[in-house]
């Protein structure tokens, strides 16, 4: 009988706890999009089409971009953005990893919204380089999670080496300049199981 009870109990104890499920990124409901610039003053907006992540219990959060998914609506320049830039037969894939607090996220209150600072790293074309995300963190609901950046976070190609890539992009489209710094932002949804 005291064996029973004390099952019991711990049964009630973790079903108390808050429930650290797994968070799985929606693809459909997400996008990662940049912006470049080429003479001087022409911007032009882009994206990826294919995004994969997650929110593991223990707070780690994974996104990974498929770089060959790449969309500026001319499919000669993606094309060359995958040949030229990313080189995506070597680095088929860009990844950001960054650490979201359970307890921050159990702590949300249905449609709150909250500021987070991301202190994460990015993983692209074989260099890795820790990058600062401010971000917004809204729990639409029991089960859903978006994560938004507030503002661009600028990539630069240079500390990625890939500013060859975008000389030889500049070349062949035969323009005067194409800048290294490219604009980055993003919306990422979430959602996990009850």
């Amino acid at each position: 009988m005291k064996t029973f009870i004390s099952l019991i109990s711990v049964l009630t104890m973790f079903i108390s706890l808050p429930t650290f499920a797994i968070w799985q990124l929606d693809n459909k409901q997400s996008i990662v999009s940049f912006v470049s610039i080429k003479k001087a003053d022409i911007a032009e907006a882009h994206h990826f089409d294919v995004l994969e992540g997650m929110i593991k219990t223990n707070g780690e959060a994974k996104v990974t971009i498929a770089l060959a998914s790449v969309d500026s609506a001319i499919e000669i320049r993606d094309t060359r953005l995958k040949e030229m830039l990313f080189k995506t037969d070597l680095f088929p894939s860009a990844v950001m990893t960054a650490n979201i607090s359970n307890k921050f996220i159990d702590e949300l209150a249905v449609g709150e919204s909250s500021e987070l600072m991301l202190q994460g790293r990015l993983e692209l074309n074989g260099n890795k380089k820790s990058v600062q995300v401010p971000t917004w963190v809204t729990k639409v609901s029991e089960t859903k999670l978006m994560v938004v950046s507030i503002k661009a976070v600028i990539i630069n190609a240079k500390d990625f080496g890939l500013e060859e890539g975008v000389q030889q992009l500049q070349k062949v489209a035969s323009l005067p300049s194409i800048s290294n710094a490219v604009p980055v932002s993003f919306v990422l949804t979430f959602t996990r199981e009850k």
